[in-house]
């Protein structure tokens, strides 16, 4: 299978093309304009590859676009590029709109001339997955059952609006033009190459370099933590057996405290890389809660598992290890981040 993917340089995208590189036969063609979130690094594993290939294009430009869907002629459509970050969109929701709305619909219509022209059978075939968040949902208290793909959507943040606008265009031009349309909706990810504004990483490296720990609140926020590479798994299986207008809530079946994953995240790091000042709880500190945080998220993932015949491998504390491990073997990919691409943007405590 030809596909096109979207954000294929950021942290999700790179997982699922170093995955459908790595264990699959299918040919991917990545579209990444490369924000600040996005770096090459990601998929260099993969990068000599003769399936692989990335187009330096940004999604709200159609021009560019078009020319792409008519050489590379691809069977999907991957569309994972986003913007993504809570805090970033409080501070300026302008390029949310911008991205996830204006360039979903703008994918979209491309899309839709490109499918307009294929074969009947070539049309039965294509699909067009859209990767979204368990945030369009809005928030569970402590005693609600977790969201499942008929929760009614109740977005709270600038982020989770315009995801929650772009998952209702993807299903209106399934059911409006008929394009063969997908939409998943997942927990929070985390795992290796993740951008060091949110919170696993952000706590990792903060504990590594012996500054203070900002947690949110009291800590107390509850997200379904899902590992990166058992989401990649998923998304494929979705691509290759989902059906259109069909919608795929992931998760891992992981909820934890937000606190509870920070004093994890030390207590690894204790026995790793021991810090000769004390155990790291020490550089826990509480700050202000941001607007609009959310109290819990966590998925009902039970029609994506049967359906995809999928289920996530990896608990917490096993991710969390891996991930911990990976950035103390990886310093080179995310010092230069801290010291150039992330000056003058705050560091937030949230997830």
């Amino acid at each position: 299978m030809r596909i096109l993917l979207t954000g294929g340089c950021g942290f999700i995208g790179s997982a699922v093309v170093r995955y459908l590189i790595e264990q699959t036969s299918h040919d991917v063609l990545n579209v990444d304009c490369m924000t600040y979130a996005g770096s090459a690094e990601n998929v260099a594993s993969v990068s000599e590859n003769a399936r692989y290939r990335h187009a330096l294009v940004n999604i709200i430009d159609a021009k560019a676009l078009k020319p792409l869907f008519e050489s590379y002629q691809p069977e999907a459509v991957m569309h994972l590029a986003a913007e993504s970050h809570v805090d970033r969109s409080i501070d300026g929701p302008g390029a949310f709109v911008q991205t996830n709305v204006t360039g979903t619909y703008t994918l979209l219509e491309v899309a839709r001339g490109y499918w307009n022209k294929l074969s009947s059978e070539r049309q039965k075939k294509f699909r067009f997955q859209h990767i979204s968040t368990d945030e369009v949902f809005g928030h569970l208290d402590e005693n609600d059952p977790p969201f499942t793909e008929k929760t009614p959507y109740d977005p709270r943040s600038p982020y989770s609006a315009t995801k929650a606008a772009s998952d209702h265009l993807v299903r209106a031009w399934y059911s409006t033009y008929g394009l063969p349309c997908l939409v998943t909706n997942t927990t929070n990810n985390y795992g290796p190459f993740h951008f060091p504004e949110k919170l696993i990483p952000l706590m990792i490296i903060k504990a590594l370099r012996g500054e203070e720990l900002p947690v949110y609140g009291q800590g107390k926020n509850i997200r379904d933590w899902l590992y990166v590479e058992d989401h990649a798994e998923a998304l494929v299986r979705a691509v290759e057996r989902g059906k259109p207008g069909d919608t795929y809530a992931i998760g891992a079946r992981q909820p934890h405290d937000n606190l509870e994953v920070v004093k994890k995240i030390c207590a690894i790091l204790d026995e790793l890389r021991p810090d000769e000042a004390g155990p790291r709880e020490r550089l826990i500190r509480f700050v202000s809660d941001r607007p609009g945080h959310d109290f819990r998220y966590e998925i009902d993932p039970s029609h994506a598992e049967e359906a995809l015949e999928w289920k996530a491998t990896h608990d917490l504390d096993t991710g969390l290890r891996k991930t911990i491990q990976w950035y103390l073997n990886h310093s080179a990919w995310w010092q230069p981040i801290l010291e150039h691409r992330y000056k003058g943007h705050r560091l937030g405590g949230g997830s």
